[in-house]
């Protein structure tokens, strides 16, 4: 398993992991084109929630994430993290592969 990390300047979201996963080939990745940046929710920041949410990606062999999957997270953190990573792209590729992208709300 490949892990990539980037930090991400939005309100109340200190950083984003990427695990790359493929079923035929372990230990590839996809680069990364962009990745989505979350909005830290108005009911989040009220209830002072902070925490890590996995969301499985399926991306095309355009590049482009076709499917999401929440795997674990607080709900009110998940659906932000789950619409980042809808937006998230990667670089096209020759066959469909999964990504697991962890979101890190926190506090700021």
């Amino acid at each position: 398993m490949v892990c990539l990390s980037a930090a991400l300047l939005g309100a109340g979201v200190a950083s984003v992991s990427i695990h790359a996963q493929s079923e035929d080939a372990p230990g590839s990745k996809r680069h990364v084109k962009y990745l989505g940046k979350p909005v830290y929710p108005d009911l989040a920041k009220k209830l002072n929630l902070a925490g890590t949410v996995k969301v499985e990606v399926t991306v095309g062999t355009d590049g482009k994430v076709k499917r999401t999957r929440v795997l674990g997270g607080h709900p009110v953190l998940a659906t932000e993290a789950e619409k980042a990573a809808m937006q998230s792209e990667f670089d096209p590729g020759p066959k469909e592969t999964t990504e697991i992208i962890e979101f890190r709300f926190g506090a700021q």
